[in-house]
């Protein structure tokens, strides 16, 4: 069974990695070609840094990935996890603190292995292409704050999971799945209070007028907002955005201040009108429900065959800890649920059309849209020629030139009427 599992692993790898490939060879063979949606406003020097920035980006997180893989192959198939797991329980007597090391550590652990292909991340490929804006005692602070956060909000899960695992040993699954839901709604309460502020400053839109504006929009949507802010994302880097945070009365926007200076008022509204979209068609709310009861099947799941006394024997192991066998079952999990991944990414795709549609609707002038996606495919580097095949396993939104295309037929489609 060990051999078995190790060939579906690797299976499972090679697809990723023949995808990638084919994603890398479709942009080569049609990088240089602008699409007609982008004609006139994209350069050949544009276009060139595009595919330049897409197949840097792309080695590299090959790279990343096959270091991954290959620890992870040697931690789970070469017996590294046994003496992981006799190395842990030596440390301690106690259950719960036992647990949080072996987490904890091999978080740290995967972490510190990233390290390097960040720095190369920020520091050449950002900085080569002109996004990086951030400096290197930021990049460490920023680190620092990350680690501590990990440290500090990972003890108290694992802590808390832990504890209802002795207290309740045949209903832990099912506390487990409140405690985490309890937990994640309370994260969203106080992350824009708490977290965002570590990293980033906010305060009220300075922009001129944009604030009314916002407030229209919103207004006219019916959904009501605490605050329209700003957060200076051009302290690390030049890439734009702009997002929802909060639930309930503590809903609010945030812009990247990058946004505000490459767009004008009209195509911020609409790529507003876009995250009100989400929200008025309830893809958040799907989104959560559907998250929280596959949460809640995987902890049965987990429940479940964490009993079979033969559970660590699948990776040829004997008389591994409860957080060992856990590591299993996720391992176990991850395999089984890569085959969902186009389902999913479609899904998402499908959530991002009807919110582009919905922006379309709101504004009552789709090109505004289509002319903010331009701005963004521009600004950012964006492929533009992604596989078909690429995209539809991984895309979580439609590509670029389709989603222009359908919002400029939305357009035409509204004035032929």
């Amino acid at each position: 069974m060990v051999i078995v599992i190790l060939c579906v692993y690797l299976m499972v790898t090679a697809v990723g990695y023949w995808l990638r490939w084919l994603n890398y060879a479709h942009q080569k063979t049609y990088g240089h070609i602008v699409p007609p949606e982008f004609e006139g406003t994209i350069d050949p020097s544009v276009l060139g840094n595009m595919s330049a920035y897409t197949a840097e980006n792309n080695r590299v997180a090959i790279i990343e990935s096959v270091i991954d893989n290959v620890v992870v192959v040697l931690f789970l198939f070469a017996g590294m996890l046994a003496v992981y797991d006799r190395w842990i329980l030596s440390l301690s007597p106690s259950f719960i603190l036992n647990g949080i090391l072996f987490l904890l550590i091999l978080a740290y652990a995967q972490a510190l292995i990233a390290i390097p292909f960040s720095l190369y991340q920020h520091f050449t490929i950002e900085n080569r292409y002109g996004f990086n804006t951030m400096t290197f005692r930021l990049w460490i602070t920023d680190l620092l704050k990350s680690f501590a956060i990990s440290l500090i909000l990972g003890s108290i899960v694992i802590l808390a999971a832990l504890s209802i695992v002795q207290a309740s040993p045949e209903l832990w699954w099912l506390w487990v799945w409140v405690f985490l839901l309890c937990f994640g709604f309370f994260m969203m309460f106080i992350s824009p209070y708490v977290i965002e502020p570590l990293f980033f400053k906010v305060e009220p839109v300075r922009a001129e007028g944009l604030e009314e504006k916002i407030r229209q929009l919103m207004e006219k949507a019916g959904l009501k907002v605490s605050r329209v802010f700003q957060m200076d994302a051009s302290r690390r880097s030049r890439h734009s955005n702009a997002y929802f945070t909060g639930i309930g009365k503590v809903k609010r926007i945030v812009l990247f201040d990058t946004l505000i200076e490459q767009m004008t008022h009209e195509e911020i509204l609409a790529v507003l009108a876009h995250e009100v979209g989400h929200w008025k068609k309830r893809h958040v709310l799907k989104r959560l429900v559907l998250s929280e009861v596959m949460a809640f099947c995987g902890l049965y799941l987990a429940y479940f065959l964490l009993q079979r006394e033969d559970l660590p024997a699948l990776l040829g192991y004997s008389g591994l800890s409860f957080y060992a066998r856990f590591m299993i079952v996720g391992f176990l999990g991850s395999l089984l649920m890569f085959p969902l991944t186009p389902l999913f990414s479609a899904l998402s795709r499908k959530d991002e059309r009807e919110a582009d549609d919905f922006a379309a609707e709101l504004t009552g002038h789709p090109e505004n849209m289509a002319s903010a996606l331009v701005k963004l495919s521009r600004e950012n580097l964006s492929n533009l020629h992604p596989h078909p095949w690429y995209a539809a396993f991984y895309y979580s939104h439609p590509p670029m030139v389709e989603r222009i295309k359908m919002l400029r037929s939305w357009e035409s489609g509204k004035s032929g009427n």
